[in-house]
């Protein structure tokens, strides 16, 4: 399956909702002192709380929480860790079906 290109914003703080393999997708992602974490809601059901967002980690990775797929941040420029400031330009945050099924 391709990856889909999920829309992000270089702030610290936003909230997304976005339709992946129909289901709506309810992503928070806040950047701390130690690193970008996030919490993912599927349908309106949190799944994953606080997860560290790291470089081409995926953040779902189980089958049984029910996403029909995975979430990765992708550092366009190297292997960094994202950092909010490069949100949406280095760090692009993909989505690919049946990841993780």
């Amino acid at each position: 399956m391709a990856a889909v290109t999920i829309p992000i914003s270089p702030v610290a703080f936003q909230q997304i909702n976005v339709p992946l393999s129909g289901s709506t997708v309810t992503l928070t992602i806040q950047q701390r002192t130690n690193g970008v974490y996030a919490d993912i809601s599927l349908n309106g059901t949190q799944i994953i709380a606080g997860v560290v967002c790291q470089d081409r980690t995926w953040l779902v990775r189980y089958a049984y929480l029910g996403m029909p797929g995975d979430i990765s941040f992708i550092d366009t420029q190297g292997t960094s860790d994202p950092d909010y400031t490069g949100f949406g330009s280095r760090y692009i945050l993909i989505y690919e079906e049946g990841r993780n099924v």
